[in-house]
């Protein structure tokens, strides 16, 4: 599955429509063509006529023997995002070359020619670098074979590989920004719903990365099942401001109803800005959830009582809003949204919170304690960026909630993956022939692919 384990998805994971790949329903047209022109050319038996500027070394009489129509390639998938990529996406692209290379007959019959493609990848997980030198690529797929027979995959594989790295290396860098505290995946109502899955994985390889790197132990959570399909993850959550609604605008009475009728695992996280009062609606909502807490452990259910337990508040202000609880200071990064001052003033109120309550002396610690382990999650806008600047000034922040940031696409967060024919086969020697620019480059974390 990832290079910490040293083993691959397996093809069935991805559900690939195989049929309609392999006419190149999904590949650009010029592909097509390409791979349409080879094959013609192949059953004509033609043999190159031309002059090659490339290989004047190479004796006229080789090259007028060269069935183009046939010609092995050798070629090299890879990106130049600037800096560290985390690659994601191989073993899919593997899964589209082993099911679709070959070529389709006169019979229209498919006709599978994997078995002749010598192929070299990375695992997912692997990183690579680019220091802006167009000839020092890090290829992280390698393959060589007859041209034609792998040519319409070039799209495919190009998109999962781009896709996948970019969004597991904007996780990475945010959960980098992050210093190690748990990023929650909230991009899912962003894109499309087909893309969850590959966008699941991508996240859950770059949680592993960054625990791997920095020799922590963050937690994966992610909104969706179907961003835990290929790697046995589940969506986890609690409410939505629809559901604040459905009770009025009444946060505290919501997680009573929720606490009431979902199973006690899932942890109870408030959403406390829908009345733009996020230290009313925490208080509110404590209250409610501590006397109930108190009153079964009282009674000796404390199996139940854990359903009541409050794991945290999320603050979600809108960016142009500014909470009742902030005082102006005009300039809209101190006011207005998510900012510092609020989740300063929110942590407060609730480790305070316990000295409100009248109590025995025996549930005073206790109380405290209970206030003390509510976490604060924020979201709404959150990127590498204005978490760095939490991080700087130390705001009691326990989770990010991160969502459209983690697609981001431009400048140094474009991840788009290319592929070259860097050499080709004549007279049985592989020669250099890469456009002007690139060149066949090598990559350590390469392994054969069976």
């Amino acid at each position: 599955m990832t290079v910490f384990d040293r083993t691959r998805l397996t093809d069935d994971t991805f559900k690939l429509d195989l049929e309609r790949m392999r006419r190149g329903w999904y590949s650009d047209k010029y592909f097509e063509n390409i791979g349409a022109m080879l094959a013609t050319l192949a059953g004509q038996g033609y043999r190159y006529s031309g002059r090659s500027p490339r290989l004047a070394d190479v004796p006229a009489a080789q090259l007028a023997v060269l069935a183009t129509g046939d010609l092995e390639v050798e070629m090299q998938w890879f990106t130049r995002r600037p800096g560290k990529t985390i690659v994601v996406g191989v073993d899919k692209a593997l899964a589209m070359l082993r099911g679709c290379t070959g070529y389709i007959d006169s019979q229209g019959r498919f006709v599978g020619t994997w078995g002749r493609l010598i192929v070299e990848a990375v695992h997912d997980g692997a990183t690579v670098w680019y220091n802006g030198d167009p000839l020092a690529v890090q290829p992280v797929i390698r393959a060589r074979g007859r041209y034609r027979d792998f040519a319409l995959l070039e799209t495919p594989t190009l998109g999962i590989l781009t896709r996948a790295s970019r969004v597991a290396t904007n996780v990475y860098n945010t959960l980098v920004a992050a210093r190690g505290k748990p990023v929650l995946f909230f991009p899912a109502r962003f894109d499309l719903h087909e893309v969850q899955a590959a966008d699941g994985y991508a996240y859950n390889i770059a949680v592993q990365r960054f625990n791997h790197d920095y020799q922590e132990t963050v937690s994966r959570f992610v909104s969706t099942d179907a961003q835990g399909d290929w790697w046995g993850g589940a969506g986890g959550g609690t409410v939505a401001h629809a559901a604040i609604a459905c009770f009025l605008g009444d946060t505290a009475e919501a997680m009573l109803a929720f606490s009431v009728t979902r199973p006690a695992h899932i942890p109870r996280i408030a959403l406390v800005d829908f009345n733009n009062d996020s230290v009313s609606d925490s208080l509110a909502t404590l209250d409610t959830m501590f006397a109930r807490f108190r009153e079964l452990t009282d009674a000796g259910d404390t199996a139940e009582a854990e359903k009541y337990r409050l794991y945290g508040v999320r603050l979600d202000t809108s960016g142009s809003v500014r909470d009742v609880n902030v005082p102006p200071l005009g300039d809209p990064a101190l006011d207005l949204g998510v900012n510092p001052r609020l989740v300063f003033i929110v942590r407060q109120a609730i480790d305070n919170a316990w000295q409100r309550w009248s109590l025995p002396a025996a549930w005073t610690d206790r109380a405290r304690d209970y206030c003390h382990a509510v976490k604060i999650v924020v979201s709404g806008g959150f990127s590498p960026e204005k978490i760095t600047r939490f991080e700087k000034l130390a705001v009691p922040v326990d989770i990010y909630a991160v969502g459209s940031s983690l697609f981001d696409n431009h400048g140094p967060t474009v991840s788009d993956f290319t592929a070259d024919v860097v050499r080709v086969k004549i007279d049985g020697e592989w020669r250099d022939l890469a456009k002007v620019g690139r060149r066949a480059c090598d990559n350590p974390d390469l392994e054969p692919v069976p």
